[in-house]
């Protein structure tokens, strides 16, 4: 699947003029906890040639197309991942550390992990992670019957609000290192390694009657992160003129060939 996946990002590129900076896994296959027939979901950064640049109409700065064999792409233009990584998004921030990487080019995503440190905004993404885990967690975990497989989505959140107060850095993608390294109740660890192995193995853990043990941990979590949140001081934002600077180097490195062909046209 991955010389699919491959094909399929360098048949965009042609077709709409474009260069893939950087392409990866994002779901749930990335996250460890692929079940056998999980989609593919791809996401990318892309950049223009220099030309779509000059002009004085705003254009569409992403990209959403589903493919045969579940394959689910989606990008976002080079300008749109620059802003986010400036806000701290996370999930611009998590594609940067995703195991699972399909393609890379030139030097852009490189420049950027050595400026996620300075650029990562540890209130930010807690409030992300905590609104996400509320959110999964008011919406699937608070009947006495429950779709088991949504225990994952408030999990997966609510470790990486552990992670990051205790490394004050990004949490990494894969749950399993994010189990590993928070909890250290062994009664949570254990119910928790049955429902991952479950899922990858096929089991669709459908409805089932809830889990006390992990909602009793998780609605202590976010309470916990409820208040811990509002404790944290908002962090001065960067200067943004390095990001320009990479946006700038990309476009020429990127386009380096069509721009020296337009060079020597215009001097001919």
């Amino acid at each position: 699947m991955t010389e699919e996946i491959k094909n399929q990002l360098f048949k965009l590129e042609h077709q709409h003029a474009i260069k893939i900076l950087y392409a990866v896994e994002s779901g749930s296959r990335a996250w460890g906890f692929a079940s056998p027939d999980s989609d593919w979901d791809v996401r990318y950064i892309y950049v223009h040639n220099p030309d779509w640049y000059l002009s004085i109409d705003t254009k569409k700065d992403s990209q959403e197309k589903m493919l045969p064999n579940d394959l689910d792409f989606a990008g976002w233009e080079l300008r749109k991942a620059l802003r986010l990584f400036r806000k701290s998004n996370p999930p611009m921030l998590e594609w940067l550390r995703s195991p699972i990487v399909y393609l890379q080019q030139f030097s852009t995503v490189d420049r950027l992990r050595e400026l996620t440190e300075e650029y990562f905004n540890p209130k930010s993404c807690l409030y992300h992670y905590l609104h996400m885990a509320r959110g999964n967690f008011g919406d699937y975990l608070q009947k006495d019957v429950v779709r088991v497989k949504k225990y994952f989505y408030v999990l997966r959140p609510i470790l990486a609000c552990d992670w990051i107060k205790q490394t004050n850095t990004m949490a990494p993608m894969e749950f399993q290192k994010l189990v590993d390294s928070q909890v250290t109740d062994k009664q949570v660890k254990d119910e928790i390694q049955n429902l991952l192995t479950r899922k990858i193995t096929g089991d669709e853990l459908k409805e089932e009657p809830k889990n006390q043990i992990l909602s009793d941990f998780l609605e202590r979590k976010i309470e916990f992160y409820k208040d811990y949140v509002t404790t944290i001081e908002q962090p001065t934002l960067p200067d943004s003129e390095k990001l320009n600077e990479l946006f700038r180097f990309t476009i020429k490195e990127a386009w380096e060939n069509l721009t020296r062909k337009k060079i020597t046209t215009l001097r001919s």
